[in-house]
């Protein structure tokens, strides 16, 4: 066992009780575990500052002097206002507790020289610093001391007196103890190539660090080698695919694909279209198993290319599915696709929770003895009872809402592995990709149809309804319909939210003259499809829904999207829900209703809201405003993946540094046995939760 493997039970200032905290608030169990607890923020204490130097707008500062009396104010019952004046002879300023005030004069000598820290503020002409951090200036060395680590505590942890200050004093016990240099864990050359500091050097720098600049070389160290094992384990894993597995080669494009593309197109690919099926295309007779990524925004014509692309596997003598994340998408998928074949001689069938009985049974020996030709469905298409003749080509929309797992489940309905064409409606930002499908060659389709008008994107306060109402009347009249979203279907006890169910009757309340459909999560499959269908033929003016329509709705004559309590959305998931109008040759209309306060962050999102309709800004937008989150879902690649340092959204240069060394290495060394690299595949492995190979299933 090596040191950093130690039980932190054992480490002077912690023993069995704030073990217990620490692994329970923290995950923190072992030496290691306590090193890898970076501090959040930084405040310099390498300056001692006069009283007299002090405003009420400064940041954190430290001043050494003396208390030179005790004042205290009745506030009430049981509460107390301690003050204590100091002075460090140029001025006096006044140390103020409201809670524990009595133990402040017990613990602080009149007289006595201390150094306080803290943050300054002005009360009634004079600087006060409200419950300072004090120690005795004859323990400080205030020259030493350099930059202070804040690291973050939960309330559990402060209940039991684990603050920020307990875990540095412990962090710091922890330093004093490591005597020996902390193992290094990249090769000298990689480190003197990129001029990075040692692992050691930078792990105690990052926790004490003395000056700014020591400090961002110690988290550029610390940054890239978390980066780096992220990539040079993805891109392991893209070698391996490409050498172990081998995909169908479909040799040529048929008839199939040339009478649907002579014949039955509707209308003019785009370039950005035409160039995605050549991609794929050369993808499918290379010989290899293709995985690659269609990054393409709503209404950009993702659907298409996913059909011819399945059309050439048809040509070849193999099936084809495309799985949705739910049964409304797999039936959109399902009409579309039917409208764009016509009578060509392709047989297409849906499977999902609703398709029982004879109907099953039928799809069933369809997909068997080869009959059926694409498959249509939900993840009702990777239950083992679901066998195919000959599988070749997997189309997965929306693939962010399907486990690795369930995915993986396909690679068993056919002897090869068979093609996998991942698509999303939402734009991912390269430094993201880079990491999330980094095992993926991607595509992109940046161009939307001809004749399309962006969106028209405005805020409404609710406060407003009025106009709103007339603005929607006046498009309902002209012969449009109107979508309303609302984000709750209940009323919630802790949020206070305009819900579906009493916006659905102050809506019919406000347009007696038009009919109104309801759609949410909660409904029957058959009465949710109900109330779809009498929109889309138009029966219904309005349709009242939650994000139920987020994804795959698609009625043209739709030209207003009106999102209630749209400050309870994050920026990607109003981006879908405004996808979802504009389908049509009319102006359409996004409107964004909110309450008048709101925070910064939000007024931001609204307002990226209001000036943009590209996808790919919007997604930039949102991972820097929200931050990248559960980047691998459930594990995609094994690798234990909470990033402790790095941030993707910031540090994209660090990303791609990360990835060519990585790219750099699987090249020399595919098979990963090279002694040159013995290191790296070492921490690899130690950094790996499971042999499980996910990371070839994306």
């Amino acid at each position: 066992m090596t040191i950093l493997e130690q039980d932190i039970m054992y480490l002077p200032g912690v023993g069995p009780h704030r073990k217990k905290i620490l692994g329970d608030e923290l995950g923190i169990q072992t030496y290691g575990d306590l090193l890898g607890y970076f501090p959040y923020k930084y405040v310099d204490r390498s300056r001692v500052y006069t009283v007299h130097e002090l405003t009420g707008d400064m940041p954190y500062v430290q001043v050494v002097g003396h208390i030179l009396s005790f004042e205290k104010f009745d506030m009430g019952p049981r509460k107390m206002r301690v003050v204590a004046h100091f002075s460090d002879g140029t001025g006096v300023m006044d140390l103020v507790w409201f809670n524990y005030g009595k133990t402040a004069m017990t613990k602080y000598k009149i007289g006595t020289d201390y150094v306080v820290f803290g943050k300054p503020t002005v009360f009634n002409n004079r600087i006060q610093v409200g419950h300072p951090d004090i120690e005795e200036a004859s323990t400080v060395d205030t020259s030493a001391m350099g930059m202070q680590p804040y690291y973050n505590t939960t309330e559990k942890m402060k209940k039991m007196g684990l603050t920020s200050r307990s875990v540095e004093r412990i962090v710091k016990t922890l330093l004093e103890k490591l005597t020996a240099p902390v193992n290094e864990t990249l090769p000298d050359f990689i480190i003197q190539r990129l001029h990075l500091m040692g692992r050691d050097e930078a792990l105690r720098t990052v926790h004490y660090p003395q000056k700014a600049k020591d400090l961002e070389k110690a988290r550029v160290r610390l940054k890239f080698e978390e980066l780096f094992f992220v990539q040079l384990n993805i891109l392991r894993y893209a070698s391996d695919q490409r050498r172990k597995y081998r995909g169908y080669v479909f040799s040529h494009v048929g008839d199939v694909f040339n009478v649907f593309y002579y014949h039955h197109l509707p209308f003019a690919l785009t370039e950005a279209q035409k160039r995605v099926i050549r991609e794929i295309r050369a993808d499918m007779g290379s010989g290899r198993q293709m995985n690659r990524l269609l990054q393409g925004d709503v209404g950009s014509g993702k659907t298409l290319v996913a059909l011819m692309s399945m059309l050439i596997a048809i040509d070849n003598g193999y099936q084809a599915c495309i799985m949705a994340p739910t049964e409304i998408l797999a039936e959109q998928h399902l009409h579309t696709i039917m409208q764009f074949l016509g009578d060509m001689p392709v047989r297409v069938a849906l499977l999902t929770g609703i398709v029982k009985g004879k109907r099953r049974q039928e799809v069933h020996e369809g997909l068997l003895d080869g009959t059926i030709h694409i498959l249509v469905g939900t993840h009702a298409v990777i239950e083992d009872t679901v066998q195919f003749a000959r599988l070749g080509f997997v189309v997965v929309d929306e693939q962010h809402r399907f486990g690795v797992a369930q995915r993986a489940k396909l690679w068993n309905k056919s002897a090869n592995p068979p093609h996998i064409l991942v698509m999303t409606a939402t734009p991912i930002p390269r430094t993201l990709a880079m990491t999330l499908y980094g095992d993926l060659d991607v595509s992109v389709i940046d161009e939307l149809p001809p004749g399309r008008k962006p969106v028209v994107t405005q805020h409404f306060f609710d406060s407003r309804t009025t106009s709103l109402y007339a603005g929607i009347r006046k498009q309902i009249q002209q012969g449009r319909q109107v979508y309303i979203v609302f984000p709750l279907i209940e009323e919630s006890e802790k949020i206070d939210l305009k819900n579906l169910e009493q916006g659905f009757e102050v809506l019919r309340q406000a347009f007696p003259e038009f009919r109104l459909s309801k759609v949410h999560g909660k409904m029957k499959p058959a009465d949710k499809e109900a109330e779809m269908q009498r929109f889309v033929s138009g029966e219904t003016q309005i349709l009242v829904a939650t994000t139920v329509i987020e994804v795959g709705v698609n009625v043209p004559n739709a030209s207003v999207m009106v999102i209630m309590d749209a400050q309870r959305f994050g920026l990607s998931q109003l981006h879908q829900l405004r996808g979802r109008v504009g389908r049509g040759a009319d102006q359409s209309y996004c409107l964004l209703v909110t309450p008048y306060n709101l925070s910064e962050d939000t007024r931001k999102r609204i307002d990226i809201m209001c000036d943009t309709n590209d996808g790919f800004r919007i997604a930039e937008a949102d991972l820097k405003l929200r931050g990248p989150g559960d980047l691998e879902g459930t594990q995609q690649s094994g690798m234990a993946f909470d990033l402790k340092i790095a941030d993707i959204a910031r540090d994209g240069q660090l990303v791609q540094m990360a990835r060519d060394e990585a790219r750099i290495i699987i090249e020399e060394d595919p098979t990963c046995n090279s002694e040159k690299y013995h290191l790296l595949w070492n921490r690899l492995q130690e950094l790996r939760k499971t042999n499980v190979n996910w990371g070839v299933i994306s």
